[in-house]
């Protein structure tokens, strides 16, 4: 069985809180929507 390549890549604080303000913005295109959602994906969880 092959391993599952990990996803290592974080998306910075700076962008996180780039990509809520969008998506808190109801005037945001659905594209930058969508681009914003991934980012925040790609954040670890606040623990």
């Amino acid at each position: 069985m092959p391993k599952r390549r990990t996803n290592r890549k974080v998306t910075s604080k700076k962008a996180a809180s780039a990509s809520a303000k969008v998506l808190r913005d109801p005037k945001s295109s659905k594209a930058a929507k969508s681009a914003a959602a991934s980012a925040l994906t790609q954040r670890p969880s606040k623990k």
